[in-house]
């Protein structure tokens, strides 16, 4: 896979628009904050509008997600002041749906991602049937040229769902800031058992912490649920959101990492775990089955016994899940992002 970015054909002023930007904390601000740098650093202008130019209330369910209120004006101002050749609108959300208007009023082509299951998150909360959720999200994509999905499963699933003009663009792992380093030997108990996330319904912490696993089991992150867990699994250490050499330090330090979603569309703290060395344990589902391939028992281990793929994953040699991470590169990942836009203006 060609990693130049600086190839004169594609854009030179990109435009993203996101729903999900700082400060929240999740895998599409961590994917837009990398590719952005990656970007930059190749001479091409972007601009990523989020919330926080915004007036905003809290997201039902989430209050840490701000929803941007009424960002028409203010979008449009935004963009014709950037004057961005291409945009990319990567979330759903009220700036999303203000920024596909503005384009669409225009005549302007523009692209989209799929980043999240909302259908699965909404139903988890209301009784709202996935199908309608779907057929809503699937008129959002259908506006623009192509819509970015993160895994080949994935992309599947939205083509048989009725998406189209879906493609592929992979996601990397920062392999300096995430680093075997960071290990600490100490621990309360070992083995040692990770969590790293969001702590929601849709993230299906609850499957991870009621495995009768021997050692310590620790939670990073935080989220709605953060509480009710807190208070139903006291054995448990709850460190909270960490950031930067603290959270490479809590994978690092870990035996295993535990990801018990069936939702993700791809799973970040995956690669991360890997990175640090840290093998990692999970359902074989599209997102880690797409990583992992076939469950290289050298890197850990996927199996609906999510007990026994987190012990099975002990085995596995952390030397070998740090070489395996180092080949998922964002300098290519932010390339492959750059084939799938499109000129804002085509003729």
């Amino acid at each position: 896979m060609a990693e130049d970015t600086t190839s004169p054909a594609w854009p030179r002023r990109v435009a993203i628009v996101s729903d999900a930007w700082h400060p929240q904390v999740n895998g599409v601000v961590r994917s837009l904050t990398q590719l952005s740098h990656e970007l930059t650093a190749r001479g091409i202008a972007v601009t990523v509008i989020g919330p926080d130019r915004f007036a905003t209330l809290p997201c039902p369910y989430y209050p840490e997600i701000r929803l941007s209120l009424w960002p028409g004006r203010r979008l449009r101002r935004l963009l014709a002041e950037f004057g961005p050749d291409a945009l990319h609108i990567a979330t759903e959300g009220p700036l999303g749906f203000a920024a596909r208007r503005w384009a669409l009023r225009r005549g302007y082509a523009f692209t989209t991602s799929f980043h999240t299951r909302f259908p699965d998150y909404v139903a988890a909360r209301l009784p709202i049937p996935r199908r309608l959720t779907y057929r809503w999200m699937r008129r959002f994509h259908s506006a623009g040229s192509a819509v970015m999905a993160a895994t080949p499963s994935l992309i599947a699933e939205l083509r048989g769902r009725g998406f189209s003009n879906v493609c592929l663009w992979s996601r990397g792992v920062d392999t300096e800031a995430f680093s075997p380093a960071h290990r600490n030997e100490q621990a309360p108990r070992r083995p040692v058992f990770l969590y790293c996330g969001r702590l929601a319904i849709e993230k299906n912490v609850a499957a991870f912490l009621d495995l009768d696993l021997p050692g310590t089991r620790v939670v990073v992150g935080d989220g709605p649920d953060r509480a009710a867990l807190a208070e139903r699994y006291p054995s448990a250490i709850f460190l909270g959101t960490l950031s930067g050499e603290a959270l490479s330090r809590a994978y690092a330090s870990a035996d295993v990492m535990v990801f018990p979603s069936r939702t993700d569309t791809f799973g970040l703290v995956v690669l991360e775990a890997l990175a640090c060395g840290t093998p990692v344990a999970a359902f074989p589902v599209p997102g880690p089955r797409d990583i992992m391939g076939n469950a290289d028992p050298s890197v850990g281990a996927l199996d609906e016994d999510l007990r026994r793929a987190a012990l099975a994953a002990l085995k596995a040699d952390r030397g070998q899940c740090r070489r395996f991470a180092e080949g998922f590169s964002w300098s290519a990942a932010a390339a492959m992002f750059m084939g799938n836009l499109v000129p804002i203006a085509r003729a």
